[in-house]
C-alpha cells in the first residue's frame, strides 16, 4: 500500500477508505528515519515494536466504526519523557544506561489514543539549551540547511517533524524548547498554559516552567493532540483540575476579527534581524487590512526577562539536579577515589556536560546565604510584575503577538563559545514560561537567507481554545510539506 501524510484527518480517511494501513505508515516512516540518519533526530527507534503496534491496530481496526483521536499516529517522544521499559537519557551521559520503570501520562495518554510511538528524540542535555549541540548524542542538524542548527532544547523532535521522520511529536518547553525549534525548522510549536499537561514522567529541569508541548506540520493536528494528553492528573499536583476544552478544526463561516497587542519594545530590540523586523511590521499592517486591530503596547519590563528566568530556573535546576550522584541516580565513576566527596565529584564531574554544570553552579551561587534575596527573591518579584503587567493586557486584548526569535537558525557552533549570547536569544520565548501562558509558534515567512520563520502568539491563561482558533485563523489548513 501507498502512504503519503499530509493531515491526521486525511489519514484516518485513507484508512478507513483502506487506500494505506498503519503498518505501511510506520514501514515509511521506518525508511525515512534509517534515508535521514545524519540529522540525529533520533536516539532510539523502536522499528520492530512500531511493526507490531501497528499490525494490530490494522486487524483489529473496524471500518464501519470511529477511529479513536490518534488511532496509528505515528508519534516521537523527546528523551525527557518516560516510557516504561525503555531507555530515557534526557540527552546526558548521567542517565545514558537508565531504563524507565513507569511511563509518563502524556505518552501514556497518547498510547491510550491509539497512537504508535516511533522512537525517542534527541534533546540537549537535560532540556538546557537552545541549540541541540549540549546532547551527549551530538547536535540534531536542520533538514532546512544542514549546516543550520535545529534549535533547543527539543531539537530532535522539531527536526523529527520537519523532516517527515513522524506526524508529530512531543517535546518539552521551558523557556522556549518546542517554541524555538519549531521556528528555526519551520513546524508549528505549541506550548500549553503551565498545568495543562501533567508533568509526570517528565524529567524535571525547572519545576515551575516545565511544560510537555507539541510539534506538527499544522494547527489542527497540535490542538487534537493537546486534546488527547491535556487534563487533569492526580499524579501530578500542579497539574490543572480544568477539563480541556473541546477544540474544532474547523474555522468559522464568517472569519472572525481578533484584538492583538504587541509589545512595543519587541520590535525595536538591536538584535532583532532587520528583515524578520520588517517582516513582522507588514504582516501587522495586512492583519490590520483585515480587520483585526494590531496596538503596540508599552512594556518597561523586556530587559528584565532573560535574567530572571535564568537566575529562577537555574535555582531550580540546581535543586532537580542534586539526586543525579551516582548513589541514587545516575552515573558512577571507576574510581580511584580519595573518600566520598572525590567520589561524588568524579560522578557529576564525569556524567554532565559543560552546559549543565554551569547551570548547575549559577543556581547553587543564586541560593547561595548572602545572595538569596538580592537574585532569586528579586527575580521571583520580578515575575510577578511580569505577570500582573501581562494579565492587564490581556485584559484588553484577546492574544499578543510577538517574534519567536531574534534570527533565523544560526551555524552549527557559532554561539557555543558564547553562552551569555545564546541565552539573550531566549528574549521572546522565556516571557510565555515566566507568565506561565500558552503560546504557539507559527510557521508563516521565509527569510531572504532561505530560513523559515514566524510568529508567536500568546493568549491568556487557560485560554487554548482562542489560541486555537485564532492560530487557525492565521495559518488556515497549511501543512509544513
Amino acid at each position: 500500500m501507498s502512504f503519503h501524510f499530509s493531515t491526521i484527518a486525511q489519514y484516518h480517511q485513507q484508512l478507513l477508505a483502506g487506500t494505506t494501513s498503519c503498518t505501511a505508515a510506520v514501514q515509511h516512516y521506518t525508511q525515512r528515519i534509517a534515508q535521514f540518519k545524519h540529522l540525529n533526530a533520533f536516539t532510539q527507534v523502536y522499528d520492530t515494536e512500531a511493526l507490531a503496534a501497528a499490525a494490530q491496530l490494522d486487524a483489529q481496526r473496524d471500518s464501519t466504526q470511529p477511529l479513536p483521536p490518534l488511532y496509528g499516529v505515528v508519534v516521537g517522544i523527546k528523551d525527557v519523557l518516560n516510557y516504561s521499559g525503555h531507555q530515557v537519557s534526557a540527552g546526558s551521559h548521567m542517565l545514558r544506561h537508565y531504563t524507565a520503570t513507569y511511563t509518563a501520562t502524556a505518552v501514556q495518554r497518547l498510547l491510550q489514543a491509539g497512537a504508535i510511538v516511533m522512537g525517542m528524540c534527541n534533546c540537549d542535555e537535560f532540556a538546557m539549551g537552545s541549540t541541540n549541540e549540549n546532547s551527549a548524542y551530538g547536535p540534531v542538524l536542520n533538514a532546512a540547511d544542514n549546516s543550520k542548527v535545529s534549535g533547543g532544547s527539543s531539537g530532535g523532535s522539531a527536526v523529527a517533524v520537519q523532516a517527515g521522520l513522524c506526524m508529530v511529536s512531543l517535546g518539552s518547553d521551558t523557556g522556549g524548547s518546542v517554541r524555538q525549534p519549531a521556528d528555526f525548522c519551520g513546524v508549528v510549536g505549541l506550548k500549553p498554559t503551565y498545568g495543562r499537561i501533567s508533568r509526570y514522567g517528565l524529567i524535571a529541569y525547572a519545576s515551575s516552567f516545565d511544560q510537555v508541548g507539541i510539534f506538527a506540520t499544522n494547527v489542527a493536528d497540535a490542538g487534537l493532540v493537546l486534546q488527547c494528553i491535556a487534563g487533569p492528573d492526580a499524579l501530578d499536583g500542579t497539574c490543572s483540575p480544568l477539563p480541556m476544552p473541546q477544540l474544532s478544526t474547523a474555522l468559522p463561516a464568517a472569519q472572525p476579527t481578533y484584538r492583538f497587542a504587541y509589545l512595543e519594545p519587541t520590535l525595536s530590540l538591536p538584535g532583532l534581524d532587520p528583515h524578520i523586523k520588517t517582516t513582522i511590521q507588514t504582516y501587522f499592517a495586512q492583519l490590520q487590512a483585515q480587520g483585526h486591530v494590531v496596538d503596540a503596547v508599552p512594556f518597561n519590563l523586556l530587559d528584565y526577562i532573560v535574567p530572571t528566568y535564568y537566575v529562577l530556573t537555574t535555582a531550580e535546576a540546581s535543586s532537580n539536579l542534586g539526586r543525579y550522584d551516582g548513589v541514587r541516580f545516575g552515573h558512577r565513576a571507576s574510581g580511584p577515589f580519595k573518600n566520598l566527596t572525590d567520589y561524588y565529584l568524579q560522578n557529576r564531574s564525569q556524567g554532565f556536560g559543560p552546559e549543565v554544570k554551569r547551570r548547575i553552579m549559577l543556581g547553587s551561587f543564586v541560593l547561595s546565604a548572602g545572595f538569596y534575596d538580592a537574585y532569586f527573591t528579586k527575580a521571583q518579584q520580578v515575575r510577578q510584575l511580569i505577570c500582573q503587567q501581562t494579565h492587564t493586557i490581556l485584559s484588553s486584548y484577546d492574544a499578543i503577538l510577538m517574534p519567536v526569535s531574534p534570527t533565523t537558525a544560526f551555524g552549527l557552533g557559532e554561539k557555543m563559545a558564547d553562552p551569555i549570547a545564546m541565552y539573550l536569544a531566549d528574549i521572546y520565548t522565556v516571557f510565555a514560561n515566566l507568565a506561565g501562558l500558552p503560546a504557539m509558534a507559527l510557521p508563516l515567512f521565509t527569510h531572504a537567507n532561505g530560513m523559515p520563520f514566524g510568529i508567536q502568539v500568546l493568549t491568556n491563561a487557560w485560554k487554548e481554545l482562542l489560541l486555537h482558533q485564532i492560530s487557525m485563523t492565521l495559518l488556515p489548513e497549511k501543512t509544513v510539506k
